[in-house]
């Protein structure tokens, strides 16, 4: 079985260099004007899962909570500390989870939609 996670955005460039740059996603793909859609898919080279993220003219109108989360569970220490660096290099704010385990197990910080992501220092739990 294949896994994607799908979102509708009104900006994909953020999202991309977000996803990109700082969770250490590769650009697996992307289509342009696709019945009015533009889209790009985010993941791991030879992993069976990705993101996509479309833009089209209809506005995105998100509705997430607090536990509404994406979470990245890095495989290495090196790797999550590579990211932890990212993320203070680029000054995003560090957020505090409204569930008590991703506190011990990682950090919170929200994707330029505001959706949040953890980057969890946990491999595979």
């Amino acid at each position: 079985m294949i896994f994607r996670a799908a979102r509708h955005t009104n900006d994909l460039k953020p999202l991309i260099e977000f996803y990109t740059n700082i969770v250490g996603l590769d650009v697996l793909g992307s289509f342009k004007d696709h019945d009015n859609y533009d889209g790009v898919f985010l993941g791991k080279h030879g992993q069976n899962w990705h993101l996509e993220f479309t833009k089209s003219l209809t506005k995105a109108n998100h509705k997430f909570d607090a536990d509404d989360i994406l979470v990245f569970y890095t495989e290495q220490a090196t790797e999550y500390d590579k990211i932890l660096e990212k993320i203070n290099f680029y000054g995003i704010e560090i957020i505090m989870p409204e569930n008590p385990y991703w506190r011990n197990n990682g950090v919170m910080i929200k994707d330029p939609d505001g959706y949040s992501i953890v980057i969890s220092n946990q491999k595979n739990q």
